[in-house]
């Protein structure tokens, strides 16, 4: 097996570029087409749709009690998330101009489309608004530390990570400290911008 950094960073552009392929397929199949960033469905896919939703009364009525119950728990978390996002964004807004990090868009990471699908009922869209929040918010969150951490550590761990952030391939290996020092000195040698 190959395992040469750049051609395995060459073959995962390829195999996005075939997933891609593979969406617009699936548009064809689910009869929609994207005008101006939304989806636009065929007449006959939206009768479809309408014909679909679930009203949310019956909805409602056959969701189990556990469910019922946890949901409080689930939404309460609005009130963190709310607050990582400001903080997380005004971190970046202050320090990443002085570190010299390209600065992470919102919009790459937080979408929120799915409650336009017109089988999905009120409540339905109610969540998937707040699911493509809260995950685009932590996909957000994410990039940015990862931003920070390839510019202050980017060492790789001793352990391997699960799925760790794009910017961990490029990180010097666990113990390789002129790596590391050259990395650093390199980045200290950078021309710093005024604020």
């Amino acid at each position: 097996m190959n395992t040469d950094p750049d051609q395995l960073r060459a073959r995962i552009a390829e195999l996005r570029q075939a997933l891609e392929a593979g969406v617009e397929e699936r548009r064809q199949i689910w009869r929609y087409r994207i005008d101006r960033g939304r989806a636009v469905f065929e007449a006959e896919a939206q009768q479809q749709h309408r014909e679909l939703r679930e009203g949310l009364a019956s909805y409602i009525a056959r969701a189990r009690l556990s469910v019922v119950v946890t949901a409080p728990f689930i939404y309460a978390l609005i009130v963190p998330f709310a607050l990582l996002d400001l903080f997380v964004t005004v971190y970046q807004a202050v320090c990443f101009p002085v570190y010299g990090i390209a600065r992470v868009r919102r919009a790459d990471h937080i979408i929120i489309d799915r409650h336009m699908l017109g089988y999905l009922n009120g409540l339905q869209k109610l969540n998937c608004v707040y699911c493509g929040y809260a995950n685009g918010l932590i996909s957000y969150v994410r990039e940015i530390a990862g931003r920070t951490e390839a510019y202050w550590c980017p060492i790789k761990h001793l352990r391997s990570a699960t799925e760790p952030h794009p910017h961990y391939d490029g990180f010097c290996d666990f113990g390789d400290a002129a790596g590391f020092r050259a990395r650093v000195d390199g980045r200290d040698a950078r021309p710093r911008r005024e604020v």
